[in-house]
């Protein structure tokens, strides 16, 4: 038998002293709501509009399928989507967009500049979105076009990284899910190539990724270092975020 609990249960006495509480930090974006940044929302805006500039010249001078086919292109699309979207929470004073967004951007803007410039601005015959035989004359619109996307965009989005984002938002988690458009953008070169007929100019956009000269084996292993120099600079990307100054206190 089990003895009967007591109707009296005396009082414990107090603890000394004030209660400890355990540490629990909190994010800051948490408890600080975000201020308008009208200065940063504008430059913004402008990297958005010289995007959006940029492919809409190139639509001007070349067959928009075609145009629309490169990677630069559509890199150049979604970094527009996403520049506006960042200056409108900018300008709202609303939380930013989720890093694995703006990093994603900033790497395919970043990839399409190292491409173009280390691997495409000085090949035979000259490298042009619209098919052009010869070399893009300087100052004039085809020159124009490739500079705004592979020189002036990247850049931009590189300095509103460097210059206006707070430190530490992007994760290596997030790399391998940034490579899935690569890895996508490889299968619909393929594929797009398969549909198009061998006497098509605009068979294959990419000198290092034509299967008609190099075979599908020499293709599948430029795709392959390509893939990993893109991981690589996803990395990079993520250490260097995690290693240089909070331009910013609060979150944009």
């Amino acid at each position: 038998m089990t003895a009967p609990i007591p109707r009296d249960i005396p009082d414990l006495p107090a603890v000394p002293g004030p209660p400890i509480l355990l540490p629990a930090p909190v994010p800051a974006s948490a408890v600080v709501a975000p201020v308008r940044r009208p200065a940063i929302a504008i430059f913004r805006l402008m990297t958005a509009v010289a995007a959006a500039g940029g492919v809409a010249l190139e639509l001007l001078l070349g067959p928009p399928a075609r145009i629309l086919s490169y990677f630069s292109v559509q890199a150049g699309i979604l970094l527009t989507v996403v520049m506006l979207l960042s200056a409108a929470r900018a300008w709202r004073a609303r939380r930013a967009l989720p890093s694995a967004v703006t990093g994603a951007a900033l790497l395919y803007a970043v990839v399409g500049a190292l491409v173009y410039h280390l691997l495409l601005g000085h090949t035979t015959p000259p490298f042009s979105m619209t098919g052009a035989a010869t070399a893009p004359v300087r100052w004039h619109a085809q020159w124009t076009a490739l500079q705004v996307l592979h020189l002036l965009v990247p850049t931009a989005v590189v300095l509103d990284w460097l210059l206006l984002t707070p430190a530490g938002r992007l994760h290596l988690r997030q790399t391998a899910a940034w490579l899935l458009y690569p890895l996508a953008y490889l299968a619909f070169t393929l594929i797009r190539a398969a549909f198009l007929p061998p006497s098509d100019p605009s068979r294959y956009l990419y000198p290092f990724l034509d299967v008609t000269a190099h075979g599908y084996r020499s293709t599948l292993a430029n795709a392959l270092l390509l893939g990993l120099a893109v991981y690589a600079l996803s990395v990079l990307l993520v250490v260097l975020d995690h290693t240089r100054p909070t331009p910013v206190r609060r979150r944009v």
